[in-house]
């Protein structure tokens, strides 16, 4: 069981959602979190619910100069990153016909491409401590696809087989490459996503809280954990998925496609 207590804990996306709720549980076991947003407001707001010590920076996942340099300033603060947690993303709900092939390269540029930059800025500084841990939020949508979100569920998968892949790169290095997969969860995320509100409507007896997923990712880190599906009976239907891919698409189409 890893004590979370002076652990220094990067938080990208942290401005709300999972992303702040987990810094605020993670202040409550003595960890210091370390907020990261493109929002000064909306950090500051979220900082002011941290009962303990934080960090709080300014930064956009897509610049790749500007993580840099945020991560080099945490480092020269702090001294350490013990722990990564890859939250910033953001999803559309939309016809593959409906949507711009610049909107594809931009949910990519923000979900994928985000998380590559930040662990890019921080495997280098595990290496050399020769330990540490990466979170990756990713999502039930990585491991199976439906209509509607194509352009999300593409940029899931790509965090999962990044996360996968790096996982076995670095497993005897003392870094930990965990992965988070979500289903719905009641958060902005779906003012973007899903405007109209009739997707979460009809997943609304699946939508977990925000405060359910962050407790069980605080609880992956402790243990150090390498994957998560949630809720655990979803995970249990990715399994069945897995051995029967095509004949599940078929049977389930009625019931997954809600978007």
């Amino acid at each position: 069981m890893q004590q979370l207590k002076d652990k220094i804990v990067v938080i990208t996306g942290a401005s709300s959602g999972i992303g702040a709720i987990t810094a605020r549980m993670l202040s409550a076991k003595g960890a210091v979190p370390v907020l990261l947003a493109r929002s000064e407001k909306k950090l500051k707001e979220t900082a002011a619910g941290i009962p303990g010590v934080f960090g709080l920076y300014i930064c956009d996942v897509t610049d790749e100069t500007e993580v840099a340099r945020v991560f080099t300033e945490i480092l020269a603060a702090y001294g350490r990153i013990d722990i990564l947690l890859n939250n910033a993303g953001y999803g559309k709900f939309a016809g593959f016909t409906e949507m711009e092939p610049q909107e594809f390269d931009d949910m990519m540029d923000v979900n994928y491409m985000g998380i590559v930059r930040c662990t890019k800025a921080v495997v280098p500084h595990m290496l050399q401590r020769g330990s540490g841990q990466i979170v990756n939020v990713a999502s039930m949508a990585g491991k199976i696809g439906t209509a509607r979100s194509v352009a999300y569920t593409a940029t899931k998968h790509a965090v999962l087989g990044f996360t996968n892949a790096l996982r076995q790169e670095l497993r005897k290095s003392g870094i930990t490459v965990s992965a988070v997969n979500p289903g719905p969860i009641a958060t902005d995320f779906f003012k973007t996503a899903d405007p109209s509100g009739n997707y979460q409507k009809n997943v609304a007896r699946m939508m977990m809280t925000p405060e359910y997923v962050s407790a069980r990712i605080v609880k992956l880190m402790e243990k150090r954990k390498e994957e998560i599906d949630l809720p655990g009976i979803a995970g249990f239907g990715i399994r069945l998925y897995g051995l029967f891919p095509r004949l599940a698409d078929k049977l389930t189409y009625n019931a997954m496609n809600r978007k």
